[in-house]
This record gives structure tokens, C-alpha cells and sequence, in this order.
């Protein structure tokens, strides 16, 4: 299949133009990509890409991935042509295209389907959200990840239920970010020969020739990866690109990287190759002489000429609809041979709990010693995952220290990994335990993949090293994905590993972002309690945040219930007439510190209550009712405590409340020195009480 036609001309010249002028009518955008890529993606998606437009949710299509989101006027233009389906329900009415002609002539404008950089959820047919470079190319690391975990768990013989491929298209940006290499990298070790990345090499940025910052060897790179790749010397050559694309499928053994080259602005007598067709429009008579280019009427804007969406149809249309009614019929043949394995994914494809998930969760006795909540944690974390095939993750080389190894008594999940690697015979891709290496960036991105591809990730790490991943856990955010992040070392009393190590900012950093919630707990059956909440999660990632030391267990028959946590915060110790003096707000390990002022105050005749607020997110969500009974407004004498940034807290103590926190760095010393030196005793907690009760009396 590699003749091409004068359709195939067309086809690709309409993609630009509905481009440019898409960019043209908002006076914003990135043209110069699409018209230089349009062929590339074009031999992708008519020859190749099995995709049903009617269900751009089907589960074993082909992915594709624009990691370079700036180009997303060439995405709009392709789900346009090829008219994919809306099933997002953030769409106001059923039974429309995912982007409509209208959309894309308010590109970039408020309420449009096509933003300005593509947004998952928001528009049917984007796979993952994109526009900070290197992402998108991570992300679907992750998708091919989950694609071979999918069909190594099951795949049965005469069912290959999952066998689809996923391909990502990236910019010269894309290859020079190190999230980028992070992934490429962990691809190459694990041989993702499902995963292939379409380097658009069109050597523009936006200063200028790509001469300026980057002048490596990107094919050798690669290889030294240990990807396959191949070259397309020209991106106008529909015959090289469909050699390559079949390079790709017939590569069993590793990714690929196709690089082709292309001319930015290809077409724009004036500003073809050039910097000005990155990050602008045209204007209106560059517009018309690119069109008298191409051979397309400079007198039209945004034409589909006739002929070019029943083009798509005959060929990708049909082609995807055929494939997936084939797919329907093989799933009900496994269905009644496979009964149990199917309803599992059924279930994870509606992001659903399987039967019994929480039936062997533990409960912990009081123990004044107690347990770090990092190991409480990893003995719930096992306990779902016995329920729950499909909820898997790793760490950033810290699995030991995260307690995030999936294991049982008498069980190991096993490690993914490609088969045999290593000459490990039991090495599988359907190993539950993922070693990410040291790439906190990439290991976000891609457990947003695994996400997107319906598993239930969790990704691991120590907080302070959450800032390496931030933009990655934005765009979990941003999508409204249920991530897990597992940051343990949650505070300066992690001891000798010093202000390197200790976390002081990012707690306040994670709490700021929007659509996140972080949940740090108080004791072992506060993590059980923030395991219930994380579990039933559908549209949210969350952070759960956990101690490296032992802190006490709680004895609930003195305290309250620790299911208080899944209202955010709660009245965990009171004054005998419910009339407290002091108020003590505390999270995660300072708790048990309050626990002990309330004791002494208690004994020195003055009433203090005890809350717990172990989430502010879900605490926000509560009633006004009920966040004035934990916090009444009529008691201003307030001290809040955690071993973190203050920043924040004045919101729950008020201006005039007191806040023992972190204003400065830690210290390099054994925990319980580092926490004796920044105050946090249970007799600072007490004369804070006292100066807040002086204070306000």
C-alpha cells in the first residue's frame, strides 16, 4: 500500500489547510507543524491506525499519542475528517462529532472542542492531554506498558484480546527534554515493541534552527537504547513512510523510532523552514500563497472539498469499525471460555471495585510504639491488591524504602519486565511489581498512561523527590485520572538524610494544585481509612502522603473512630463538656504529638479538642454545619502543628492562631533530635495552648 493517489493528496493538503486556517481565524497558534507533518500522520492514520471512529473508547484500539500539542490543529483536523464520535460526557449533546467544522473555526476559543493544546476528557479522540513537551512521548510509554501487561494477563490461546499498538508523534522539543530520555530509556529496557515514536524532524523551535541548542545524534541515541529505528528521508513520500511504518510491525523485539524529516511551514513561500511558522499565524497573504501551493482555492477557508471524508472513511473508517465488531465477537467467544477473567475486565474498563476489594483489610491495635504508616501502608496495599489483579505499580528505586512491594505471605506478584530478560525465565510482562528506575518524571507519566489504559497505577517515591515529577502529576490533575502517588518521608523527622532529603514545601505545593487530593495519616488505621477513600476514586489522583518512623497507634476506645478521615478532618480527642478552650490541629505524625498536650492540658484542668485533618480537600467538601462543629467559630484559640511549610494554615488557625511548622530548612541529625531542635514537643504544643488561650481570653 504505498501508491499514492491523487485522494491521498487531497487528503493531506486539506489537513493543512483546515490547519492554517484554523490558526489564521484565532490569530494563535502553531501552523507551521501541520502543514510540514500533515503526511505523516495522514499515512498513519488512513493505512494503518486501527481505530473505530464510532467508539474512540474501545479498548484494543491503536493509540495515538501528539506529544507535540502545539500541533494540535492537525489532531483537530484528523478527528474532524475522519469522524470520530463524541462520548465524552462533557459534551452537551449525544450523537455529534468529537470536533465539528464550527469547533474548528473557534479554535482556541472559549467553549471550543479544540484548544489550545489537546485536553483529554474535554475532547473525544484525545488520548492524553499534551503541550509541555516530552509528556505526551512518556505517557505513552506507559499506554504500550499497559497494552503488554493487558495481554499477558489475558491473552489466552486463540484470544489475543490485546494486541493493540501505540504511537506517539514528537517535536525536536520533545526529544530534548529529559522526561523524553527518562522513558525512552525504561521503553528500550523493557523492548515496548508495541510502542513506536514518529520523530517529526523539522529542526525549528522557536528561537530558531535547531543548530543553536542541539547537535547530537538522535538515531544513535536510540539505538543505544536499544530501540529499532528508521528513517524517512522525505515526509511528502507516502511510499517511505508506509516502508516504515511496516518496519515498525515487523519489529517484535524492541520500540521504534521513525524519524522524518519535514519542513516546518511546508508550502509558505516565505516562511517555509523558518521560526515564524512555529509560533504564529501565517497572515491572511501568506494564507492564499500556501493554498496556491498546494493547488487549493486561495479564496476558501476552512473547505473540505468532495470526496475527502468518504476518502477517510472507505479506508480508516471501515477498516477500524471492521476490526472492532471482529474484536465484540472474540470477546464474547472468550467470554463463555473465560468467564471470571472476562468480568475482570469489564470491570477494570469502567474503572469499577471487584467483589469483596476491602474484605482482608487489617485493622491495627493500639501500640504506643506503633508502626510507620510507609509499612501500614504496604500491609494494605497487598491486602487490595490480593482482590484486585489489576492494581499495580512500582517505585523510583525505592521500593524497599516506600514498602510498595507487592508480595504476599505465600505470594510475589512478580516483576514486569520483557520475558526471560536478564536470562530470568520467570521475568514476564505480567509482573505486577515495576522498577522505574531512577526517573521520578518519567514514572508519573507513565502511570498516567497505565491510567488512561483503565489499570489502576500507583507510582512511589520519597515527597521531597515529588518536585523531579511535578509536571508530570499536574497533567494527572489536569485529566482527573485516579493516580495513586505514594510519597513516604513525609517530613524533617525522616533524621540523617538532612535538608537535602527533608520535605518542607511540597506538601503545601501538592495542596495547591487543583483536582488533587492528599491524604496524610495519622496512624496505621488512618491509612486504612485513606486506602477506603483513594480506592473509590474515579476521577481524582491522590497523594497519599507517609511517615519513615514509627509513630503511635491510636487507642480508639479513648479517641474517635479513624473512619473520621474520609471527611477530611474530625474530632479525634474533646473536652469532657464538648467545650473546648484550645483548639489542636494537626496531620499525619504530629497528631499523636497534640494527643500528648491534650493529655497534659487535660491534667492542668484546661479543655482542648484534638482534630485530625488528615485531608484539607475533603475536609472543603464538607458541609458548613459540619466544618463549624469541628471548628467552631467561636473559639479563636488555635494552634495548628505540622512539620512542613506553614504556608497555608492561617486558613484553619486564622491570622491571630498560632502555627508550629517548618520556616527554615531541616537539619542532618537523628530524628528525634531534628524534631527536639524545631520545637515539635508536646511541651511547645502545650505553651503554644496556653499563649493562644492568654491571648484571645
Amino acid at each position: 500500500m504505498t501508491q499514492q493517489t491523487q485522494s491521498d493528496q487531497l487528503c493531506i493538503n486539506t489537513l493543512r489547510t483546515l490547519s492554517i486556517d484554523a490558526v489564521q481565524q484565532a490569530n494563535s497558534g502553531h501552523p507551521g507543524t501541520p502543514m510540514g507533518a500533515a503526511p505523516t500522520a495522514y499515512c498513519l492514520w488512513q493505512r494503518f491506525l486501527r481505530y473505530d471512529p464510532n467508539d474512540p473508547e474501545w479498548l484494543n484500539r491503536d493509540r495515538f499519542v501528539l506529544s507535540a500539542g502545539h500541533a494540535s490543529a492537525l489532531l483537530y483536523s484528523l478527528l474532524y475528517l475522519t469522524g470520530v464520535k463524541a462520548t465524552s460526557p462533557h459534551y452537551d449533546k449525544a450523537d455529534r462529532l468529537a470536533v465539528m467544522l464550527d469547533d474548528l473555526k473557534s479554535f482556541r476559543q472559549a467553549g471550543s472542542r479544540c484548544t489550545g493544546h489537546p485536553e483529554y476528557g474535554w475532547t473525544s479522540g484525545v488520548e492524553t492531554t499534551t503541550g509541555p513537551l516530552g509528556q505526551g512521548a512518556a505517557t505513552s510509554v506507559g499506554m504500550a506498558l499497559a497494552r503488554q501487561w493487558l495481554a499477558a494477563t489475558y491473552n489466552r490461546p486463540g484470544f489475543q484480546l490485546f494486541n493493540n499498538n501505540v504511537y506517539a508523534l514528537c517535536s525536536d522539543g520533545d526529544m530534548m527534554e529529559g522526561i523524553s530520555s527518562e522513558a525512552a530509556s525504561l521503553a528500550g529496557h523493557l523492548k515496548l515493541a508495541d510502542l513506536c515514536w514518529i520523530y517529526d524532524d523539522n529542526r525549528i523551535t522557536i528561537e530558531g534552527s535547531t543548530d543553536l541548542t542541539f547537535s547530537e545524534d538522535v538515531a544513535a541515541r536510540f539505538a543505544a537504547y536499544g530501540w529499532h529505528v528508521a528513517r524517512v528521508g522525505d515526509a511528502n513520500d507516502l511510499g517511505q513512510l508506509s516502508h516504515a511504518y511496516e518496519s515498525f510491525l515487523n519489529t517484535s523485539d524492541r520500540p521504534t523510532l521513525i524519524i522524518v524529516r519535514s519542513h516546518i511551514g511546508y508550502g509558505a513561500p516565505h516562511k517555509h523552514d523558518t521560526k515564524e511558522a512555529h509560533g504564529e499565524a501565517l497572515g491572511a497573504e501568506e494564507v492564499r500563497l500556501a493554498k496556491e501551493f498546494y493547488g487549493c482555492d486561495p479564496d476558501k477557508q476552512f473547505d473540505v472539498p468532495e470526496g475527502v471524508r468518504e476518502h477517510f472513511k472507505a479506508q480508516f473508517g471501515e477498516r477500524g469499525t471492521a476490526a472492532h465488531a471482529a474484536w465484540k465477537r472474540l470477546l464474547e467467544a472468550y467470554r463463555a471460555q473465560y468467564g471470571d477473567l472476562a468480568e475482570q475486565i469489564d470491570c477494570l474498563q469502567r474503572r469499577g471495585l471487584p467483589a469483596g476489594w476491602d474484605s482482608a483489610l487489617p485493622t491495627f491495635p493500639a501500640d504506643e510504639k506503633g508502626v510507620a504508616t510507609r509499612e501500614s501502608s504496604g500491609k494494605v496495599l497487598n491486602a487490595i491488591a490480593k482482590k484486585m489483579p489489576w492494581l499495580l505499580g512500582g517505585a523510583a528505586d525505592l521500593a524497599p524504602s516506600t514498602k510498595t512491594e507487592l508480595k504476599g505471605k505465600d505470594t510475589f506478584y512478580g516483576n514486569f519486565q520483557a520475558p526471560g530478560q536478564g536470562g530470568k525465565p520467570d521475568n514476564s510482562y505480567s509482573g505486577r511489581n515495576f522498577h522505574f528506575g531512577l526517573r521520578e518524571h518519567a514514572m508519573c507519566a507513565v502511570a498516567s498512561g497505565m491510567s488512561l489504559s483503565k489499570l489502576r497505577p500507583y507510582a512511589a517515591s520519597f515527597l521531597i523527590f515529588s518536585d523531579y515529577a511535578r509536571a508530570a502529576i499536574r497533567l494527572s490533575a489536569m485529566m482527573e485520572i485516579p493516580v495513586i502517588y505514594i510519597w513516604t518521608h513525609d517530613s524533617i523527622s525522616l533524621g540523617e538524610d538532612g535538608p537535602t532529603h527533608q520535605p518542607i514545601e511540597q506538601l503545601a505545593s501538592l495542596r495547591a494544585m487543583p483536582g488533587m487530593t492528599v491524604l496524610r495519616p495519622a496512624d496505621a488505621n488512618e491509612v486504612v481509612e485513606a486506602w477506603r477513600v483513594i480506592m473509590h476514586y474515579t476521577d481524582r489522583p491522590v497523594c497519599l502522603i507517609l511517615t519513615r518512623q514509627a509513630i503511635p497507634t491510636l487507642d480508639r476506645s479513648r479517641y474517635a473512630s479513624a473512619s473520621g478521615l474520609s471527611r477530611g478532618a474530625y474530632i479525634l480527642a474533646d473536652a469532657e463538656n464538648c467545650k473546648p478552650e484550645v483548639l489542636l490541629l494537626a496531620t499525619g505524625s504530629e497528631v499523636s504529638l497534640c494527643i500528648m498536650a491534650y493529655e497534659q492540658l487535660k491534667s492542668a484542668g484546661i479543655n482542648a479538642r484534638v482534630i485530625s485533618m488528615p485531608s484539607w480537600e475533603l475536609f472543603e467538601n464538607q458541609s458548613q454545619e459540619y466544618r463549624d462543629n469541628v471548628l467552631p467559630p467561636e473559639i479563636p484559640a488555635r494552634v495548628a502543628v505540622e512539620e512542613a511549610s506553614t504556608f497555608g494554615w492561617e486558613r484553619y488557625t486564622g491570622v491571630a492562631g498560632c502555627t508550629l511548622g517548618m520556616r527554615s530548612f531541616g537539619l542532618s541529625a537523628p530524628g528525634k533530635a531534628v524534631a527536639q531542635h524545631f520545637g515539635f514537643e508536646p511541651g511547645q504544643v502545650v505553651a503554644a495552648a496556653r499563649e493562644q488561650i492568654a491571648r484571645h481570653a
